[in-house]
């Protein structure tokens, strides 16, 4: 059945790819506004899916060069933590190169792995081992690169996951800051598939975790696992939270369960920045206002900054220059 469920989903992707490919919404080559040389080519939403058909273990351009050092206009590496469901090659085809192009050590892993992932999608193992291989990576970024401190960049449960390493693991004097895009802070329904899920657990159907995705189990709303992270508040002291969503989320439902509550938090949804913005859960990766919001908030942070607004479609991204 989840043989079935993934080929479907890859059918999906592959006919709005073919319907949208004339919409490429990032440049190539040339420079990046301010003068810089791009030295990695920006993907887009049809990048993204070649890398989930051909090469889904393979890193995005720009990231893991375990030779970079930060640089003091920007001293923390990034660290890009993909969702369920998903890997670094899907996720980062955008972003990693933006990052890597203005001068970031940018960093990407696949974590979440079991016997259930086909070789190509991760985010199902429980999410307390997965914080401890976040864990484990950042350790080894912090010690490759010599810095004291990254910032964190995740989408879905890579937004929410880190939580856990910051509260449960020790990871909060390493972490500057975390954006989440999407990010499930508080659980979700996902638009009642989880409420579903729910009620057939209590009428004796297996449980998500007995289909071989317990962190998807453990996202759904008011879990276990969801009450303990939150317990005591949503943020630690020391490391600034950004979460960033849209209205138009399907999966993390309602859309405001992603907020997190704190005075080190600001709290983003794209639609009152842009109206045309239409993006919903995994195209909020290839959006060029969200991504737009991860590049200022990770650097200047500028509080007056505004995004250049395009129609930005769900899945595919945006149709114009962004």
């Amino acid at each position: 059945m989840k043989m079935m469920y993934q080929f479907r989903w890859l059918l999906g992707l592959a006919t709005i790819t073919l319907l949208f490919s004339a919409c490429s919404i990032f440049p190539t080559g040339g420079t990046d506004g301010g003068g810089i040389p791009q030295t990695y080519p920006i993907g887009n939403f049809s990048a993204a899916l070649h890398a989930e058909l051909f090469a889904p273990t393979a890193m995005p351009a720009g990231s893991n060069n375990w030779s970079c050092h930060p640089s003091a206009n920007h001293p923390y590496p990034v660290v890009l933590v993909h969702g369920t469901f998903a890997n670094a090659a899907f996720s980062w085809q955008a972003l990693s190169p933006m990052l890597a192009d203005v001068g970031y050590c940018v960093y990407a892993l696949n974590y979440g792995q079991t016997a259930e992932s086909f070789g190509r999608i991760f985010g199902l193992a429980p999410i307390e081992q997965s914080a401890g291989q976040l864990e484990s990576f950042i350790n080894k970024v912090l010690s490759s690169t010599g810095a004291a401190q990254v910032d964190i960049v995740g989408h879905s449960q890579g937004g929410m996951m880190p939580r856990y390493y910051l509260k449960f693991l020790g990871g909060a004097p390493k972490v500057h800051m975390l954006v989440g895009l999407a990010p499930s802070n508080h659980g979700t329904t996902a638009s009642n598939i989880g409420t579903l899920a729910l009620e057939l657990e209590q009428l004796g159907f297996p449980t998500l975790s007995q289909l071989g995705c317990s962190a998807c189990q453990e996202q759904e709303y008011n879990s276990s696992f969801i009450q303990q992270l939150n317990a005591g508040g949503d943020t630690l002291p020391g490391v600034d939270y950004v979460v960033i969503i849209s209205k138009y989320d399907e999966f993390i439902t309602p859309y405001t369960s992603a907020f997190l509550n704190g005075t080190n938090v600001d709290n983003i949804t794209l639609q009152n920045l842009c109206s045309t913005d239409y993006t919903d859960h995994i195209g909020i990766l290839y959006d060029p206002v969200a991504l737009e919001e991860v590049m200022n908030v990770l650097g200047p942070d500028n509080p007056s900054f505004k995004p250049q607004c395009s129609v930005v479609l769900p899945v595919v991204g945006g149709t114009t220059g962004g």
